[in-house]
This record gives structure tokens, C-alpha cells and sequence, in this order.
């Protein structure tokens, strides 16, 4: 038997502490490892990737609208993160938040909903003095008290656009349904009817459409839905939606970029909104949903199985399959004839890449659309700062309006030159 003796135990026991710290500085060396991939740190800030044909307009937006054609550069030490993003926006929205002052609209419908929106007044005279409103449309389950679309109609205002802004059926907390009905992934009653009110009240308003998520699909398919939807329109942005409820369905049951985790999460976020109006959409006589509905609700983990049990039962649909093929805007969109800019980001982990080849393939075809993908933003995040504090105002606020901004500007140059030649055809004749 072999037997250690004093000289080596002393060195052994020398070689102890450094082999302590070579096991330590591994395991800093692993944890940096981790923390550089899971934060994407190694990954390059880039111009957003901008698709669209070779026109006269498109040109020109290119030209007045420097945003998206220099870099986005999001937060240091998190922004390239598309999982923090996602996870900052949908537990903060935004930071330092305005409060802008607005008037609340009820709208009866037909069949019994009650429709509400906010409106909000311009604070300042528009660049090209005309009068403009936004109609906008947020995300799932939203409406106007939320931070991010706060923030943007704040922003909006000062800019000299009047705001409308549609508050979700059933999503208002103190606001009760008065018929068993709530919002749907795609259904347009509500946001026609409040620009239709828009319309009215201001005759001589000319409208921008923007849509956030589910509020874009719902945007797109307003305006493909009926020629006459894009009348008094300048144009629409659609940010960071799916196009099509159909395909995404799979991709949404998948844990790759934990997508099946974020289906968990935001299924737990619309069976609170639905079990709050439990009473009214059970106990009215022309109610499509019954109590056996409502318990299969409380089990569900998914998003689809939400809108096979309760969403698709609202409007009558056969099928879940029906449900998405009928609401999703990817079979209305292209005949959307006014100016079109879909946004979305590469790194957004709701909606999956493969959704995207529908924006790519619809903005090389159509010379109204133009697609931009970002590297970064996550969904609806695309926070702006230096190393670890967001600015208020994000990349998305500020693409909106000067977009919008550039097209209002065009729309003037085309109404001078019309102008123009219309009186030198006159004098002519003369």
C-alpha cells in the first residue's frame, strides 16, 4: 500500500488555492458565457432592413425619414435582449409616463355592445396646418390608460395630430359589457364605428391609421375590408403584428424563444378579463356562451384553446380554424391601397419569423408598402438608452410620427401640384 508522505501532502496542499481559483475563474468565466448570450450582446447594432419598391414615394420617405435608415440602438447591458424588451414593455410600458388629458365617447352598436373611446385634442398646430387624427388602435386586451399608448398619443399631441383611441370591448375595468360580446382578434365593429364618429365630427380631418399587435391586424382589415374604409385616409403603420392568426397558431405552441411560456402567460391575462364579465356574458337571454364554456375556460393553458371555447363562439364561428381564416387581416391586406408601413423586429419572441415572409412578399409586390424589420425591439419594446435606463419616448414613438409626418407633407406637395396644374389648364384655355 502506498503511503503519502510529508513532502507530498505539503505539496499537495500548496497546489489546493490554486486549484480553487482555477475553479472559481471557470465558473465566472461560464456565467459571463451565459449572460453574454442570453443578453445578445455580441450582436451589432444595425440600420432597421427596409423592403419596398423602387417608387417616387418610397424614395422620398427614405429621404424624410432618417430614422429608418441609421442605426437603432437600443439599451446597452439589455436592449439587444428581445426577451427583456417583450418583458419590460408588458410589466412597465414605458418610463416616465405622461398623463395626457382626454373625453371619453360611448357608441351604441347594433347588437347591444356599447363601443368607447378616447379622444384627444392636438396640442399644437400641425407642420403643414392641417387638421389630422390619429385613429389608433392598441394591443390585446387594451386601451387608452395604458402607458405605452399614453406615452404616444402625449407625443402624438405635440406634434399637432389629434388622437381617437379605441378601448378594447370588455377591456375597460370599469366599464361592463351590455352585451355578451367582447373583442376578438379581428373583429372591425368597434374601430369602424369610432371612425365613422371621427368622421363626422370632423368632416374636413384627414385620418392616419395605426395599429399595435392584435390592433394592427385589426387596422389592416378595417381598411381592406371596404374601398370605401380608406376614405379621408393619409395612410397606416402597423407595428409588430402576426398577420395571420392561422399560421401562428403552431408556432405559438412551440418552446422555442420560450413562445409556449409567453402563450401560458398572456392565456392567464385573458381568462382574468373574460371570468370579470362572467355575469354579463352569461346571464343575457342572446348569450352564445354557456357555464360549461367558462369551465373549460379556467383549465385552459393556451391561447387557442381561449378562442375555441369562448372567442370564435361570440360571432359564431364554426370552427377554430374558421375563426383565424375570417379575422386574420392577411386576406384583406392587399387591397390596402393607401401608403402602408409594417414594422416588426427580428428578435420579437411572439411572433415568429416565418410569419414574416407575408410583410416581405406584400412590399415587394405593392408599391403603396414598405416593410421595416429592426434587429432588436422584442414586441412593442424598442426601448432607446445608453447603457441601462430607457428613454421615455422609444424608436417606435418617434418612426410613427415622422412617418406619418412625411407622408402628410407629400399628400400637401400633391395637392399644390394638382392645384397648379389644374389653374395653368384653366389659363390656357383661356
Amino acid at each position: 500500500m502506498m503511503m503519502l508522505e510529508d513532502s507530498d501532502m505539503q505539496t499537495f496542499g500548496s497546489e489546493l488555492p490554486a486549484m480553487f481559483d482555477g475553479m472559481k475563474l471557470a465558473a465566472v468565466a461560464a456565467v459571463l458565457y451565459v449572460v453574454v448570450r442570453c443578453l445578445n450582446l455580441t450582436s451589432p447594432t444595425a440600420a432597421p432592413q427596409v423592403i419596398s419598391q423602387d417608387t417616387l414615394l418610397c424614395r422620398y420617405l427614405l429621404k424624410s425619414c432618417p430614422m429608418l435608415s441609421k442605426q437603432y440602438i437600443p439599451p446597452l447591458l439589455w436592449g439587444k435582449s428581445g426577451h427583456l424588451q417583450t418583458a419590460l414593455y408588458g410589466k412597465m410600458g414605458r418610463v416616465n409616463t405622461p398623463t395626457p388629458c382626454g373625453l371619453r365617447k360611448f357608441l351604441p352598436m347594433q347588437d347591444g355592445a356599447t363601443a368607447t373611446f378616447d379622444l384627444f385634442e392636438a396640442l399644437g398646430k400641425h407642420s403643414t396646418g392641417d387638421d389630422v387624427t390619429m385613429v389608433i388602435c392598441p394591443g390585446i386586451g387594451n386601451h387608452s390608460e395604458k402607458n405605452y399608448i399614453r406615452t404616444f398619443v402625449d407625443y402624438s399631441q405635440r406634434q399637432g395630430y389629434r388622437c381617437a383611441v379605441l378601448n378594447h370591448l370588455g377591456a375597460l375595468p370599469d366599464m361592463e359589457l351590455t352585451s355578451p360580446r367582447m373583442f376578438t382578434y379581428g373583429c372591425t365593429w368597434e374601430f369602424g364605428a369610432m371612425v365613422a364618429y371621427i368622421k363626422r365630427a370632423f368632416p374636413q380631418t384627414q385620418l392616419v391609421v395605426v395599429g399595435f399587435s392584435l390592433g394592427g391586424n385589426i387596422a389592416c382589415k378595417f381598411l381592406g375590408e371596404n374601398r370605401s374604409n380608406q376614405e379621408q385616409v393619409l395612410c397606416c403603420v402597423s407595428v409588430c403584428q402576426g398577420y395571420s392568426a392561422l399560421r401562428a397558431q403552431e408556432t405559438f405552441l412551440q418552446w422555442d424563444q420560450c413562445r409556449r411560456l409567453y402563450n401560458f402567460v398572456l392565456a392567464g391575462n385573458m381568462k382574468k378579463l373574460i371570468l370579470s364579465h362572467r355575469g354579463s356574458l352569461l346571464n343575457m337571454t342572446s348569450s352564445n356562451i354557456e357555464d360549461a364554456d367558462l369551465n373549460k375556460l379556467c383549465a385552459a393553458t393556451s391561447l387557442m384553446q381561449i378562442d375555441d371555447n369562448i372567442m370564435r363562439k361570440f360571432h359564431g364561428y364554426n370552427s377554430l380554424r374558421e375563426y383565424y381564416e375570417k379575422e386574420s387581416c392577411v386576406h384583406y391586406i392587399h387591397n390596402v391601397s393607401v401608403p402602408l408601413l409594417l414594422v416588426n423586429s427580428s428578435d420579437d419572441p411572439l411572433v415568429h419569423r416565418s410569419l414574416l415572409a407575408i410583410p416581405y412578399r406584400l412590399a415587394e409586390k405593392m408599391p403603396n408598402v414598405m416593410f421595416t424589420l429592426t434587429e432588436h425591439g422584442g414586441h412593442m419594446g424598442f426601448f432607446e438608452g445608453a447603457v441601462l435606463f430607457p428613454q421615455p419616448l422609444t424608436w417606435m414613438d418617434k418612426v410613427i410620427v415622422e412617418y406619418t409626418d412625411a407622408i402628410c407633407h407629400w399628400e400637401k406637395k400633391q395637392q399644390a401640384c394638382q392645384g397648379s396644374g389644374n389653374s395653368n389648364l384653366t389659363s390656357h384655355q383661356h
